[in-house]
């Protein structure tokens, strides 16, 4: 922790020092051109720039470990009567890159996970950044999330490892999964009992709209035997929904992915520019779609107005 917090707190310094020079040749140029006078023109325009600096070191040093709790209960009328109070944890887009040097913080937040006391932990996909070792370093950490019906995954486009261009880099990440007790849908599902009701719980390997990204998922063989059955997906990218599931007998689906760009400020993000679908709760007809905007962190280390989120679903049965 220490290492890493004065590596950002140099990173901010050589990044003030660039701006006040910067302000200095503007300020010059415009009381030249303005006849105002410099003192003026450089305090405004010092004051313009170092806005937008301390959002960045709120958001490295603080939003960032800030986990917030989001409550959200969903009513379908053909959730089986045993699971009316089903409770589901949502986490997503771990990044274990992001983690390497905030161990305490990545604890914190799986104790407030497990204080919830979930029926289950369903984790929406990338849990690497770029390479699978960087998950062998907080595995004892993740080891311990703990639910009655344990944790599901699914992976994600970072998942794959091509950004890090490791060679097999999927299969390790998945071993690692499992190492921890984990249940990795790969195009399957699994099934959920209540006495002699039952729910499955399908996920599929990554499925885009975007070139940029993987698509291997099979939904088709993920929901293969779940016919009469109420089926909770679990897919990473949220274009999976337009794309492939509205229509299907899937009434919820959960995904991650965004990160709401991680940045929102008063209720605005850049994600809703980028995708349909971008962070919370979504319903078409009687199929609900639930976007987590994850835990970790990839382009920028910092979460402005978007902080981390672990989601705490509850089922319930009823007319909507």
């Amino acid at each position: 922790m220490p290492t890493e917090f004065l590596s950002l707190l140099i990173i901010l310094l050589v990044v003030c020092l660039l701006l006040v020079v910067l302000d200095l040749a503007v300020a010059g140029l415009l009381a030249w051109l303005l006849h105002l006078t410099f003192r003026r023109c450089f305090l405004w325009g010092l004051l313009s720039l170092l806005v937008p600096v301390l959002l960045l070191a709120y958001g490295i040093l603080i939003e960032r470990n800030t986990y917030r709790i989001k409550q959200v209960e969903v009513t379908f009328p053909t959730l089986p009567a045993a699971f009316d109070g089903y409770q589901i944890v949502q986490l997503s887009d771990i990044h274990s890159r992001s983690f390497l040097h905030r161990k305490r913080s990545l604890q914190r937040c799986v104790d407030k996970v497990n204080a919830l006391q979930p029926d289950l932990i369903a984790f929406t996909g990338d849990i690497v950044t770029l390479q699978s070792s960087e998950l062998s370093h907080i595995t004892p950490i993740l080891s311990q999330l703990s639910a009655r019906d344990g944790v599901l995954a699914v992976i994600g486009n970072h998942d794959y490892c091509t950004y890090g261009h490791e060679t097999n880099g999927l299969k390790h990440v998945v071993e690692l999964e499992q190492g921890m007790g984990w249940q990795v849908l790969l195009n399957s599902h699994t099934l959920l009992r209540r006495g002699v009701d039952s729910v499955a719980v399908a996920g599929v390997e990554n499925i885009s709209t975007s070139h940029h990204f993987p698509s291997t998922g099979k939904l088709d063989t993920a929901i293969y035997g779940t016919q009469d059955l109420f089926v909770i997906l679990l897919s990473h990218d949220p274009t999976h929904w337009d794309l492939d599931v509205i229509g299907r007998d899937i009434p919820l689906t959960l995904s991650g992915h965004t990160h709401a760009a991680q940045t929102s400020l008063l209720g605005w993000t850049p994600a809703r520019y980028w995708y349909k679908q971008y962070r919370g709760l979504y319903q078409k007809n009687w199929q609900y779609l639930y976007i987590n905007q994850g835990l970790g962190e990839t382009i920028f280390p910092a979460r402005i107005g978007a902080p981390p989120e672990i989601t705490l679903i509850t089922l319930r049965k009823g007319h909507h």
